[in-house]
């Protein structure tokens, strides 16, 4: 597939010339007659690099540059004049232009300059991949979790962050869809914009729409003042949606034109405002059943639904709890101002074997409870879960995955011995092929022993 190039100049003959020029050097060459249309043209496509002139009637390409890097930052764009400024160019190349060229073009000076700028756009991709690989980049936002579906939940969520995609996050109640959208934020370009919050559920239908677009004074009883909507605060940057299952028809008709069109008038308001905003969605309800039950939009749902992120439930990833546990524990212990070591043996079986309905939160809010209450240097079960005495076991926790660093797979096959066995601790050594002494020791180290605790007895 060859680069496209999209080349504005308002000089019909200049622009001719360098579409023929382009396309003979192996290009797809597209032309755009101003800056005004060049920014129309970047919001519905993504072109590999932009060749345009500064002076253009309409709109100047330093107005076109500041406007296309709102809505596309990933693009270079090369800046032509016939009017050699070195004010004009230092402008240019503090605004994030990759080069600065002057009429009448050098055209083997410009096709060295293109072959660079794609080049130099393709190794930034390259590295930032490797990087982001590597764990170097990415900002988990306090998402805890190595089993393989959360794995696989950090592959597509870094791939995705740096987009300008809009994102659905799905999962049910609890399990973490604010802390996904917080993480796509601070990963993307948009990091140093607004993160601006909304739950559709929260908020009546009649203000909702103010709350999204704003109003203007006087547009209905009790509005004294102009009000900026959700939309405008998150310019520049994230708009997260959470619930948004409980948004109104008539709502959802009047999103889905802000986020074709890009732009919204206040209620009460004619002036129109142009939008500079990724949105994030999250719902604990499956949309395309709603859209089946004719409860939402079917054109809304595609529109939200180009990259979904589902979040598992707690009981699909049990591996994780003991992770998410001592994170919990340290936060609360700190916050508390208490000397916790860590979990009885009790107190981790029990948090294993938990449904856990009302997912990660209700973890964290079993622990912090716990911690409050504790008066010991290690959580016991009744404290964690004083209200499911009788709850039947879970099946066995999965296997963890071969390429697990050893301890994780080691401290995982103990524990689940440990419960397989009832506790056991005698049988579980003889199983493992290892000693009382070596268990015990293990144990401690997982922070399911008391320290001072010596030869327990089975």
């Amino acid at each position: 597939m060859r680069p496209a190039i999209l080349i504005v100049d308002d000089d019909l003959a200049h622009r001719t010339m360098l579409e023929t020029m382009v396309k003979s050097w192996a290009y797809e060459p597209h032309t755009a007659d101003d800056g005004d249309t060049a920014l129309a043209a970047v919001e519905k496509r993504a072109y590999d690099l932009i060749l345009m002139d500064i002076r253009m009637v309409r709109m100047s390409g330093i107005e076109a540059l500041d406007a296309i890097q709102k809505v596309n930052p990933a693009i270079p764009i090369v800046l032509m004049t016939a009017y050699a400024s070195v004010d004009t160019a230092v402008e240019a190349l503090k605004k994030g232009a990759y080069d600065y060229l002057t009429k009448p073009l050098d055209f083997e000076k410009l096709k060295i300059t293109l072959i660079r700028a794609m080049e130099h756009v393709r190794l930034k991709d390259e590295n930032y991949r490797l990087k982001a690989q590597a764990g170097e980049l990415f900002d988990r936002r306090n998402i805890v979790g190595k089993s393989p579906a959360m794995r696989q939940l950090l592959e597509t969520l870094t791939q995705a962050a740096p987009a300008e995609a809009t994102v659905l996050v799905t999962g049910e109640s609890g399990t973490g869809k604010e802390l996904v959208a917080g993480a796509i934020h601070y990963n993307s370009p948009r990091r140093n914009g607004p993160f601006v919050k909304i739950n559709c559920a929260a908020i009546t239908e009649t203000l909702l729409e103010s709350e999204l677009f704003g109003h203007e004074r006087g547009s209905f009883t009790g509005a004294d003042k102009r009000k900026e909507g959700r939309f405008v605060q998150a310019h520049g940057g994230t708009l997260f949606l959470d619930e948004i299952s409980s948004m109104p028809m008539s709502m959802q008709a009047k999103l889905l034109r802000v986020l074709q069109e890009r732009e919204l008038t206040r209620v009460g308001g004619e002036d129109v405002i142009r939008l500079d905003v990724r949105v994030v969605a999250a719902t604990n309800i499956p949309l395309e059943e709603m859209v089946k039950e004719g409860s939402f939009r079917e054109d809304l749902y595609y529109r939200l639904n180009v990259v979904t992120l589902k979040l598992p439930a707690l009981r699909e990833r049990r591996e994780d709890i003991p992770l998410l546990a001592d994170r919990f524990l340290k936060d609360f212990s700190e916050k508390n101002r208490k000397d916790i070591k860590g979990f009885s043996p009790q107190a981790m079986d029990r948090m294993l074997r938990h449904g856990w309905p009302g997912n990660v939160r209700e973890l964290m809010n079993s622990i912090e409870r716990a911690v409050v209450l504790s008066t010991g240097a290690y959580l016991e079960a009744g404290l964690m879960l004083p209200d499911f005495s009788d709850e039947k076991p879970l099946p066995a926790m999965a296997e963890p995955e071969a390429i697990l660093p050893l301890e994780e797979v080691e401290k995982a096959t103990i524990i689940k011995t440990l419960h397989a066995l009832d506790g056991n601790k005698s049988e579980t050594a003889r199983q493992l092929g290892i000693t009382r002494k070596t268990l015990h020791k293990k144990l401690k180290s997982y922070g399911l022993m008391p320290e001072s605790s010596g030869q327990a007895t089975d």
